[in-house]
């Protein structure tokens, strides 16, 4: 969509910056307050108490925030299904407010077809309309491929389970939410066939499992490197770093190895992500991993990857382990998000601190490069 159309009409000293009410939802409602702007949340009736009650906006009680404005979300449309949002009465509703969507993963994961997100969601979105897709490892031109072009190293990908010959990963989805991980780990075709066949039989994995990516298990630190590309100063921030929480992975680790024996007899391993930790890394790393960065900013721009050429505007994450081999360190990277992380902790990292002189997190960031768009007549440069 072309962008001077998307925002034709527009007040933009009356800007408000949108969202779905989950994944990132508050990190960026904080973050377009902190910079003066209204906000809404698009969120499902049965979960908007977290945005309409808890973390709404209103004035503050008690001796600390008396009389003083708190919370950070501003408005709450309800509606039976996130893709509502596709709906014209609410993207009139959004567009009325002068609305700048900012998506997250939630924005793909509950639409069955993002084409048309792409195609009729008549709403300005800050950072790419159209790359979100990659991350779908079904699409002809996938994050595979775009990690390869940006010559990323990656774990090897088998095509058949005939050709494992090492542990590998089994990336396949939740048998009843095939949004969600139910990852399994073989090391031959045997055990590939036999494992994934006993999940579902057993409901914990979706039907098409069989089609799932086998990916080489890599054993190292996992670390999730979360950048910012500004289109408007086309320089390469790292905002922070973090790794994953993951249950019921988590609760084995914290077992001793007699106790893990015990609990997979009965209890079936699960790596379904559900949080996330702040974590640094020695800054004898940090040159590689801008390294990646840059490399992945520039195989975005390529118009294989994105038709308009504009690559990647914003938030991205490159998700993989840093592993030891043959004396030395080095990052494979096994995931990317094309649009802001899950991880709002990631402030608590120093790495913004060292560039902007105190930290900020994703959803400030975002709400500064919005205000510093606006300021300077380039809003169109941020949204597509």
């Amino acid at each position: 969509m072309n962008p001077a159309t998307l925002l034709k009409g527009y007040d933009f000293k009356k800007l408000t910056v949108g969202v779905l009410g989950g994944h990132s939802a508050l990190d960026v409602c904080h973050g377009a307050k902190k910079h003066g702007f209204s906000t809404v949340c698009v969120a499902r009736k049965e979960r908007d108490q977290t945005y309409g009650k808890y973390y709404r906006t209103r004035k503050g009680q008690g001796p600390r925030a008396k009389n003083q404005e708190i919370g950070c979300v501003d408005d709450v449309i309800a509606v039976k299904n996130f893709s509502d949002v596709l709906e014209k009465k609410i993207q009139d509703n959004l567009r009325k407010r002068n609305t700048i969507f900012v998506h997250n993963r939630y924005f793909w994961v509950y639409f069955d077809d993002f084409a048309k997100v792409e195609k009729e969601f008549n709403v300005p979105i800050f950072g790419s309309r159209s790359l979100l897709k990659l991350e779908e490892r079904d699409q002809p031109y996938n994050q595979y491929h775009l990690l390869h072009d940006a010559g990323i190293r990656t774990p090897k990908i088998f095509k058949s389970a005939k050709e494992v010959d090492r542990l590998c990963i089994v990336k396949a989805h939740e048998a009843t939410r095939g949004y969600e991980r139910a990852f399994f780990l073989a090391k031959n075709h045997k055990e590939w066939e036999s494992i994934g066949y006993t999940l579902e039989q057993q409901g914990k994995v979706s039907a098409d499992w069989t089609k799932a990516t086998i990916e080489e298990f890599i054993v190292g630190a996992h670390v999730n490197f979360n950048f910012f590309y500004s289109t408007l100063t086309k320089e390469l921030e790292l905002l922070g770093t973090d790794t994953r929480r993951q249950t019921n992975l988590d609760g084995f680790l914290r077992m001793t190895a007699d106790q893990q024996q015990q609990a997979l007899k009965s209890i079936p391993l699960k790596m379904i992500e559900t949080g996330h930790i702040a974590v640094t890394v020695k800054e004898s790393i940090l040159e590689k991993a801008f390294e990646l960065g840059e490399k992945f900013v520039k195989a975005t721009q390529n118009k294989k990857c994105d038709p308009t050429g504009r690559g990647i505007i914003g938030p991205f994450a490159l998700q993989g382990a840093v592993v030891a081999e043959e004396g030395k360190e080095d990052i494979v990277i096994f995931d990317v998000s094309l649009r802001i992380p899950g991880s709002p902790g990631t402030f608590a990292t120093p790495y913004s601190r060292y560039l902007y002189g105190e930290s900020i997190s994703v959803g400030e960031r975002i709400g500064m490069e919005l205000r510093t768009a606006v300021q300077n007549d380039l809003l169109e440069k941020v949204i597509t």
